[in-house]
């Protein structure tokens, strides 16, 4: 899956509130672009996206089946 499937399917299934579905499209498009970017680049982008993922916290409990 590309990330442009991936957007599309985000859109499709109302993923947009969804941030770890978000993030998992930041990712994919690091890595489509990770030949054009320096290791120094990647690593600060990856960095990021990995804060934004702890940042969620553990939002989610007591409410899996509603979410997930």
């Amino acid at each position: 899956m590309n990330s442009n499937d991936l957007a599309h399917y985000i859109e499709q299934t109302n993923g947009i509130s969804k941030p770890w579905l978000l993030a998992q499209l930041r990712l994919k498009k690091l890595q489509e672009s990770r030949e054009d970017l320096s290791l120094n680049e990647y690593a600060e982008e990856l960095a990021d996206i990995h804060q934004a993922v702890m940042n969620l916290g553990e939002w989610w409990i007591g409410i899996e089946d509603e979410v997930f």
